[in-house]
């Protein structure tokens, strides 16, 4: 197997400590190709990790001109790219060393694909939850009637000429970059299915230092957002059903009760088993909240 050049974009905002460890596993990967590690800086001032770099290993410091958040830090790692294969990797996460090995074998075994991904494993500071990916090779249609959260953008390699072209970049008008590796999943899938190292090779930080923890009205306009521009949604029932039982329960932990029963209505219309539409009609009309139901979700593995 050929040992093609990787390049690993890390977008980061104020986490020194959590973004040196990330970048040390890339460093510490047992890839034979050589690997270049981007730091993006998202509106923060640059300052290089301590990282030893062994031969084969090479470091680049960008401050994110584009966008602000992790779409235009991501683009701007991906046009700041040399080589052939880009991979993604969130500051507050790590990958385990065999990582890329194993993903750009997947790309030789399958070469119409311009996105492998892998399983990965959610620390959420107490407990670490498993998530396998339910299949080893996703179509279109199955992401549709399910995101499947083991495919989590810091598992991503892609092909750099397809992110340049026929993919394209990063959507930067998502509204807080929210939902943006989910789209990237929909739009690769619809190129070729996406391969699945279904392997945990990936450590998740799932918790309150996430981005977007809490933060239910930038993820409600962001699942808006992509109900819109990906027609297939409202193709299928399931599908639709299933995205407009997440929005009705955001929009009802921001609370936006009118909203939120205008989506419960939807998603039991196309779709009465999605629970959380049931859920989030609970909370708009004030007989639970929230924090119980997302806590108690949190300690089962799953996640809104």
């Amino acid at each position: 197997m050929s040992s093609p050049a990787v390049t690993a974009v890390v977008p980061t905002h104020n986490r020194p400590e959590l973004m040196r460890r990330a970048v040390q596993s890339v460093v510490d990967q047992d890839y034979a190709g050589e690997i270049e590690i981007i730091v993006v800086f998202d509106a923060c001032t640059p300052q290089a990790p301590d990282v030893d770099l062994p031969a084969g290993r090479s470091l680049r410091i960008v401050a994110n001109e584009r966008s602000r958040g992790l779409a235009g830090a991501r683009n701007t790692g991906i046009v700041a790219a040399s080589h052939d294969y880009v991979a993604f990797l969130d500051d507050d996460d790590h990958w385990l060393p065999q990582k890329l090995t194993a993903q750009l074998a997947a790309f030789d075994q399958h070469p119409e694909t311009v996105l492998v991904g892998t399983a990965a494993v959610f620390d959420d500071g107490t407990r670490q939850h498993v998530r396998a990916v339910p299949m080893d090779l996703v179509t279109h249609d199955a992401l549709l009637r399910d995101r499947m959260a083991g495919l989590h953008s810091s598992t991503f390699v892609f092909r750099t000429e397809a992110l340049r072209e026929t993919l394209g970049l990063v959507d930067e008008d998502l509204p807080g970059s929210y939902g943006e590796d989910y789209d990237l999943l929909l739009r690769s899938s619809r190129i070729a299915p996406i391969p699945v190292v279904n392997e945990p090779l990936v450590n998740v930080a799932w918790s309150q230092s996430s981005y977007f923890f809490g933060k239910w009205g930038a993820y409600a306009d962001g699942l808006e957002y992509l109900w819109r521009e990906h027609p297939g949604f409202r193709q299928d029932r399931r599908a639709d059903g299933r995205i407009a039982s997440q929005i009705a329960f955001a929009r009802a932990a921001q609370g936006e009760r009118a909203e939120a029963r205008g989506w419960v209505a939807r998603a039991v219309r196309r779709d009465p088993t999605q629970v959380k539409a049931w859920l989030a009609l609970a909370i708009s009309l004030r007989l639970i909240s929230t924090a119980p139901v997302v806590s108690l979700l949190q300690r089962l593995g799953k996640g809104i």
